[in-house]
């Protein structure tokens, strides 16, 4: 099987729908099968990294599970668009993992070079 360079773009809040939870659940489960994964937040989705989340208020359970196990899976990278954030009023110090934070520019260079790009 050729490994295939995966982009999944997260675009969408954390909570009100299953998105969020679908797209990090698909790019786990396409680490653990050895493809190159790597994940971008902007927009709204950019909410899906900042710690401190209390899902519980909102019924749902908390992302920040999922969230963690980035760090233990095969994920190549997470890119954080830089005017999502500060548009959203958020910094990297902000954010549960570690991340490349990238102009616009640049993460749309990273979208054109991936073999696949998966969006919802």
């Amino acid at each position: 099987m050729a490994v295939k360079s995966l982009l999944f773009l997260n675009r969408a809040a954390p909570y009100g729908h299953g998105r969020a939870a679908e797209m990090l659940e698909a790019a786990l489960v396409a680490a653990a099968f050895g493809q190159e994964v790597r994940l971008a937040f902007l927009d709204d989705g950019v909410f899906q990294l900042v710690a401190g989340q209390q899902a519980g208020a909102v019924g749902q359970k908390s992302q920040a599970e999922l969230i963690a196990l980035l760090d233990e899976h095969d994920i190549d990278a997470v890119l954080v668009e830089a005017e999502s954030l500060a548009e959203r009023g958020l910094s990297p110090a902000d954010l549960m993992v570690e991340a490349e934070i990238l102009p616009r520019a640049a993460l749309t260079r990273a979208l054109a070079g991936a073999d696949m790009v998966i969006s919802a």
